[in-house]
């Protein structure tokens, strides 16, 4: 049996210009189809065993079709999909979605709202508040300039499981450490938030990026979260407008070379197998 390595971030969709806007100048090389069997082939290059499927679109039709998706294998351990937190109704919708045992948590792109204290809305956080009565995570998709009220939101939900997506994007093109580093160290004091080492190099310059420009970052996330909250991600096929898949699985598994076996555990398979309850 090859050693576990889960991918915890990847993305499927079937592309149209009208259903996936943010996908900007400069971003063509991702404007077509990504399915299962290209999931299949650069996983098994990669030896990556296992993924965690995260919505792209917001509409609970995406999260009902990467459902559908994820029955077709057990490479798809889980899906993270969208569900309209601020409707009245969505407890009905909560209790649907999480009737599918790979239905494990939900994302909304808060980096996205016009603003910046979204996540601080009344409406909101009744949503979230309903999500531990399905045992469901909940995805933070941030820039660095959220942290501030992301701390506030988090402390509203003692008892909610947070999974941080890409590091909560640093400034790394700029080389910016300051204040992500010190906001995302206080972050990390709460035990009930997890955080995945993905979306990194779309940070930084796509042309340019090298392994130095990224290792501040990832050593002060593993300094604040500890391997046993740190888990891999690689927000593909997002990343290729800026890195092969295998390069940047390859640059992780070096990175974790200086670990021990069971800190490398944690990091490569562990905690994403704990908190996603994979």
């Amino acid at each position: 049996m090859p050693q576990e390595f889960i991918d915890a971030h990847h993305h499927l969709w079937r592309y149209s210009k009208e259903q996936y806007p943010w996908m900007l100048a400069g971003m063509e090389s991702i404007r077509r189809d990504f399915l299962i069997p290209e999931l299949q082939e650069i996983t098994r290059e990669a030896r990556v065993t296992g993924t965690v499927v995260v919505q792209a679109r917001q509409t609970q039709e995406e999260s009902r079709w990467l459902l559908e998706l994820a029955a077709q294998t057990d490479l798809i351990r889980g899906v993270v999909g969208w569900v309209p937190l601020i409707e009245p109704g969505v407890a009905a919708h909560l209790e649907m979605f999480s009737a599918d045992s790979k239905f494990k948590g939900v994302r909304h792109v808060l980096h996205d709202e016009a603003d910046e204290f979204y996540m601080l809305r009344d409406d909101f956080n009744r949503g979230i508040a309903l999500l531990k009565n399905f045992n469901l995570r909940y995805d933070i998709l941030i820039f660095e300039r959220h942290l501030p009220q992301t701390m506030q939101f988090v402390d509203r939900h003692p008892n909610q499981l947070f999974i941080v997506d890409h590091i909560a994007k640093p400034k790394i093109k700029d080389r910016q450490l300051s204040p992500w580093d010190l906001h995302i160290a206080e972050l990390a004091k709460r035990e009930n938030v997890y955080c995945k080492i993905s979306g990194m190099v779309t940070e930084a310059n796509w042309k340019s990026w090298s392994e130095e420009d990224l290792l501040p970052y990832l050593d002060k996330v593993l300094t604040a979260f500890g391997p046993q909250r740190l888990m891999i991600g690689s927000d593909w096929p997002v990343i290729l407008v800026a890195s092969e898949y295998s390069r940047w699985i390859n640059l992780l598994r070096r990175w974790t070379d200086s670990l021990s076996s069971v800190e490398k555990l944690y990091i490569s398979s562990k905690t994403a197998v704990t908190a996603y309850r994979l």
